[in-house]
């Protein structure tokens, strides 16, 4: 099985697939700097967010699964993902951690939050982050986003500061209703991304969203002028990198 984000990504390549196929060498630089940025500023707050913050994790994460995760494996899956993500944040934070925590956590919020506002000045009033067709970096970013916007949270410390982004929360209520649309015009039911857990988002009809009669982007442009083989018969249709919010299969941030 593959379940990490750069597996996923490196495996579709080598099918043939490429979301960022279309995009220049300046916006292919932006992409890495954009991921980094993410995984360094962003992440490790998350992971605080959901599994390390006490009130967070114990009425809204070890919760969803225990009503979620199968028997038996919801009398021990979470205590043991709360342990695995509690130490990957001291081995990032080091000594430091559990020296001052407060102080810390405070530092890494603040840097947070900061990336979200770079985010949302990139992003402007575009469609997706390099126009209007969405790439890599569209996935990545929404996949840390909807979680974060969706989840309902008893100490939403950086979802406040997300929700004050309104393009940003756009932005992800535009994907949910183009790329994952769910019977009778709603939005499919959010469940585990990146293993942090997410509360069901409330339906939202899709004619409120845009016009129904304009067709959303292809996500992504999957095929390139390498596809090899006969032109007539379509390539098979590759799931996005975020494979489906009833299902979100990513890798879990403990993972990496």
């Amino acid at each position: 099985t593959i379940s990490k984000t750069q597996q996923i990504i490196t495996h579709l390549r080598k099918q043939k697939y490429n979301a960022d196929y279309d995009l220049s060498a300046t916006q292919g630089a932006d992409t890495l700097a954009f991921v980094s940025l993410l995984e360094e500023k962003l992440l490790p707050v998350l992971i605080h967010t959901f599994w390390v913050d006490a009130k967070n994790y114990v009425e809204h994460t070890r919760k969803w699964y225990a009503e979620t995760v199968p028997f038996p494996l919801n009398f021990f899956l979470p205590n043991c993902m709360h342990k695995r993500h509690l130490e990957r944040l001291q081995l990032m934070w080091g000594d430091g951690y559990m020296e001052d925590e407060e102080k810390l956590e405070k530092e890494l919020y603040r840097d947070a939050r900061e990336c979200l506002t770079l985010l949302s000045q990139r992003l402007g009033s575009q469609k997706f982050f390099f126009g209007d067709s969405p790439a890599s970096l569209d996935a990545f970013v929404f996949s840390r986003l909807a979680p974060l916007l969706k989840a309902k949270l008893p100490n939403g410390k950086l979802q406040q500061h997300l929700k004050s982004l309104q393009n940003l929360c756009n932005y992800c209520t535009s994907i949910l209703s183009l790329y994952f649309p769910w019977d009778g015009g709603e939005t499919r039911p959010l469940t585990s991304p990146h293993g942090l857990g997410v509360a069901r988002p409330t339906p939202t009809p899709l004619l409120l969203l845009g016009p129904a009669a304009e067709p959303p982007p292809r996500w992504p442009s999957l095929r390139g002028p390498h596809w090899e083989g006969d032109e007539s018969v379509q390539p098979p249709r590759a799931r996005s990198p975020i494979t489906s919010l009833g299902k979100y299969e990513p890798d879990a941030p403990g993972s990496h």
